[in-house]
């Protein structure tokens, strides 16, 4: 990973009520580093008029670094913190969305005002690229987690997508939306407002529109998939076969074997360039442990060990909706000087999008995080809203922020969190040096110790979980202290 430090035109911003101080700030004044997990404008101070980074967008970052922690590493003592088996949104499915809305406000932050939008669209497309490359180096099967000290991968069965590529693919669109389709129209009212940022909506409303029209249109024809032996955990009835035969013949499905959505990622990258191990291998149908991984039933259908990846080519298309509400919180931001008047206009629109989700819901459009439906993009853009507005709130007029201070290093750092943290290259490689046995490392010992101490392997997984955001929130205190931020 390298870093990058990208010196931008960025217009002057109205001071925030709490003028941060500058050992919370960074990078050097005048500077915007720029990524996709850590983005956020810093304007070049002039005399009298003090500017700052956005504290609470560093801190919302940093908040959900910690979240994907939680729900990775205590999902399993905990199923329903983990991401639901396939309809319904649980706590893990609100930390995609989280990173994708940061993603966009950051846009509309960085992008503002644009001195050549050649150079700034070579510069996205470069940033594009390595986002997305070092999704597929850390998702794309070469390294194996905790507890597999083997690394590699077959490059026939090298997975492309995930959630970098994701954010990778947010960034693309929002900050493309930001620098060719926003007018140069001057926002001096409501209808000005709208008229710059037209163009922006049109193409968010045809992105909506193309996914539901190929989701409830598109046949899906009968399929067949191979059956690896890495995915029996049990034998069952009907498995015994090398392939397995999916009966679709349909259009419209939302459930697990017969969507649009998987349809397309077989047709583009190939079954075996997916996700193997998809979420629906928890739900009732596929687990003996259901919400939680388990046995197959004897009475499995023969869809459960087929692979789907949740974060494919059409789901992610959808997903950058999610970045352009960013996108216009951003604008509010930047148009906006009162502080009141963002906080209502930001929790109006948040209301909104949350209420039109539950709706829709009610309309029967299932909450599904691996589709990423309608309703979904709905309800997790609309809280993303609200938590945005309260931690504004809190950290940027209130200044209470001693006790946000850990996730505001933790977003300074994020890239490196989730590469070190998230993807557990330092767990992975900490369990590399045992003792005798392979179980005798320090993680597992740690974390025997905790569960031992507690009585309890459920809350003891909780607390060592707890107390591995802290020690994220500590290292990040200290890269934060020696002014190092690791940025792609």
């Amino acid at each position: 990973m390298s870093s990058l430090t990208v010196v931008t035109d960025s217009g002057e911003r109205a001071p925030l009520l709490c003028i941060s101080s500058p050992e919370l700030s960074h990078p050097a004044d005048g500077e915007i580093v720029s990524s996709s997990l850590d983005e956020t404008a810093v304007s070049k101070p002039t005399p009298g008029d003090p500017k700052q980074r956005l504290v609470s967008l560093d801190v919302f970052r940093g908040l959900t670094i910690a979240l994907m922690i939680l729900v990775d590493d205590a999902g399993k003592a905990f199923p329903s913190i983990n991401h639901s088996p396939w309809f319904g949104v649980t706590l893990a499915d609100f930390v995609m969305p989280f990173f994708l809305f940061i993603v966009g406000v950051s846009a509309s932050l960085v992008f503002k005002k644009v001195s050549s939008k050649p150079q700034a669209t070579k510069k996205v497309l470069l940033r594009t690229v390595k986002l997305f490359i070092l999704g597929v180096f850390l998702q794309g099967g070469y390294f194996h987690g905790r507890d597999n000290l083997s690394y590699g991968v077959d490059i026939a069965k090298i997975r492309w997508m995930g959630v970098l590529q994701r954010i990778s693919i947010g960034y693309l669109f929002s900050s493309i939306l930001e620098i060719w389709f926003a007018n140069d129209y001057p926002v001096d009212s409501s209808k000005a407002f709208v008229k710059r940022y037209f163009f922006q909506a049109v193409a968010g409303i045809l992105i909506g529109l193309s996914y539901l029209i190929l989701l409830y249109g598109l046949y899906v024809p009968d399929w067949i998939f191979e059956i690896s032996s890495l995915n029996m955990e049990s034998p069952v009835s009907g498995y015994g076969l090398s392939t397995q035969t999916v009966n679709c013949g349909v259009r419209g499905s939302l459930e697990p074997p017969c969507n649009v959505v998987g349809l397309i990622d077989r047709l583009l990258l190939g079954e075996k360039h997916l996700y193997q191990r998809p979420v629906y291998r928890r739900t009732k149908e596929c687990s003996v442990n259901s919400p939680d991984y388990g046995p197959l039933p004897s009475n499995a259908p023969g869809w459960c060990l087929a692979p789907f990846d949740p974060e494919g080519i059409l789901s992610s298309l959808m997903s950058a909706i999610t970045c352009l509400v960013g996108l216009h919180f951003g604008h509010i931001l930047v148009h906006v000087k009162d502080h009141r008047q963002r906080v209502i206009f930001w929790s109006v629109f948040s209301v909104f999008l949350t209420l039109a989700g539950y709706v829709l819901e009610l309309a029967g459009v299932p909450l599904s995080k691996p589709l990423y439906t309608l309703s979904y993009m709905f309800i997790t853009a609309g809280v993303s809203g609200l938590l945005l507005v309260v931690l504004y709130y809190i950290v940027d007029v209130k200044c209470f922020r001693t006790p946000m201070i850990l996730f505001q290093w933790m977003g300074m750092n994020a890239l490196i969190l989730y590469a070190l943290a998230a993807c557990d290259l330092f767990p992975g490689a900490l369990q590399g040096f045992y003792w005798y046995s392979p179980k005798n490392n320090l993680v597992d010992i740690t974390e025997r110790f905790i569960q031992a101490a507690f009585n309890s392997k459920k809350w003891g997984t909780l607390v060592f979980v707890m107390l591995e955001i802290l020690f994220w929130g500590l290292v990040a205190g200290f890269l934060h202290a020696k002014k190092v931020y690791i940025k792609l």
